[in-house]
């Protein structure tokens, strides 16, 4: 196994990778901004570096600085994280090129995936169902781009091949505004993600976000690891999560599931990865593929009993997965709740102080986080601070835990959006489950 791991990330996910890495046995590197010099990571890793100042543009996103603490702390291999340069296959690239280990499939994998046109096309081959759109990227020809929309149906939607995060779309519901849409996602995906090219699906109008967790080795053993359900956003940002989807039948999702395997044997993928889908009218429709570790990946853990990022760790050694599909089970029920340092309705973000942080516990209570009494959240970096985890051994149980854990938790000094939860966890259309990846919207009066 690896002697020594940098971990190339901040936040809870820095601290949750390097728990793993000590149950492993395994020496870790922290890199770290200025603003971040304090952290409870830094602090409780074996070493750490001190990579640039708070712009994550001269910090965390800067691959020469990483790779650079790489080589003068003997690291043998570096895990991305998720966000930063998690997915950005130049950075996984420079990492095999300069003799170590990246924590995730390789470059051209994550190139394919990333590109969302290339996904569609190789998804479309393995028999992935895939929402109806134009065939590749949109070209320059105004009559075949309205030839295309018609074709499709409005309501349709433009989105950027190389756009993630829920940037780079932009919805159409008349052809007169179709060709000046077009033109304006094309330029803003040039300047947010380098990349021009966009192309254009038939928009659903009341979906829900359904995902697949799968993991493989370097052997060609996948197995999946079943569902999730990420239908609560807002600004297409994930809210709450929870791990099985609700109301959906096992034959069609397990169906699914065993497909998403067979695609990722035929693209030779390695490590953790997620499967984006759509679902309306019980069908569903890939939208993307995550070739990283999810933020939500703690509910997949709770219901099958699989150490996400340790096993992310060992394919990327070169060790075979140690169980057969017929060796895992779902097991009860699992929800998160992301906590973020923002208003709970207006979601601006409030960095500032940790006066006081008081832990919510109980039987099935999990919570990861970097945050503590005395924490000073920056404002240079996402919003969140941690994440709730509630395990029962049905859904009404996870719910009802969930509530008594936010009820218990304590954060002063900074707003969160602790009592959005609250209310959420007490909402009927939620309680009932199925909820669309609109319902959060249309329920505060906001728009996406």
């Amino acid at each position: 196994m690896f002697d020594k791991i940098l971990i190339a990330n901040r936040g809870e996910i820095a601290l949750r990778i390097l728990r793993a890495c000590q149950e492993m046995g395994i020496k870790t590197v922290t890199v770290h901004s200025q603003a971040d010099a304090e952290a409870k990571y830094v602090a409780l890793s074996d070493e750490s570096v001190c990579i640039g100042p708070a712009p994550s543009n001269l910090s965390y996103l800067n691959i020469q600085a990483i790779i650079s603490a790489a080589e003068v702390t003997d690291s043998q291999a570096i895990h991305p994280g998720y966000g930063f340069l998690s997915e950005n296959a130049d950075f996984a690239e420079r990492v095999e090129k300069s003799g170590f280990t990246f924590i995730g499939p390789n470059s051209e994998t994550i190139r394919l995936m990333g590109d969302k046109v290339s996904a569609k096309e190789a998804m479309k081959k393995a028999g992935v169902p895939c929402v109806p759109g134009s065939d590749g990227a949109l070209t320059s020809e105004s009559s075949e781009i309205l030839a295309a929309a018609q074709k499709i149906g409005y309501p349709i939607i433009i989105k950027a091949s190389g756009g993630g995060g829920g940037r780079g779309m932009r919805v159409v519901h008349t052809e007169a505004a179709l060709l000046n849409s077009v033109a304006m996602t094309k330029n803003e995906a040039q300047a947010t993600f380098g990349n021009p090219v966009v192309y254009m699906e038939k928009f659903l109008e009341n979906p829900r976000h359904i995902e697949f967790q799968i993991l493989a080795d370097k052997h060609k053993n996948v197995v999946h690891l079943w569902d999730r359900d990420c239908s609560l956003q807002r600004r297409h940002q994930k809210i709450i999560e929870e791990a099985p989807a609700p109301g959906v039948p096992e034959r069609q999702k397990n169906k699914l599931a065993s497909r998403c395997a067979d695609a990722c044997k035929k693209i030779g993928y390695v490590g953790a990865g997620t499967f984006e889908f759509l679902y309306e009218n019980n069908e569903f429709y890939f939208i993307e593929m995550n070739t990283r570790l999810q933020v939500e990946h703690p509910v997949t853990e709770s219901i099958t009993g699989v150490d996400l990022v340790q096993e992310q760790i060992k394919a990327a050694f070169g060790e075979k997965l140690s169980f057969r599909q017929k060796d895992l089970n779902i097991n009860g029920h699992s929800i998160e709740c992301r906590i973020n340092a923002e208003d709970p309705y207006n979601f601006t973000p409030s960095p500032g102080t940790i006066s006081r942080f008081h832990f919510p516990g109980g039987p099935g209570i999990r919570v990861d986080t970097h945050a503590y009494s005395g924490y000073k959240v920056p404002s240079h970096y996402d919003s969140m601070i941690g994440k709730i985890i509630a395990y029962g051994s049905n859904r009404d149980q996870a719910i009802a835990r969930m509530k008594i854990a936010l009820s218990e938790i304590v954060i002063e000094g900074i707003k969160t959006n602790i009592p959005l939860h609250i209310d959420l966890m007490n909402d009927l259309a939620y309680k009932n489950g199925g909820v669309s990846i609109h319902y959060l919207e249309n329920k505060l009066g906001i728009k996406s």
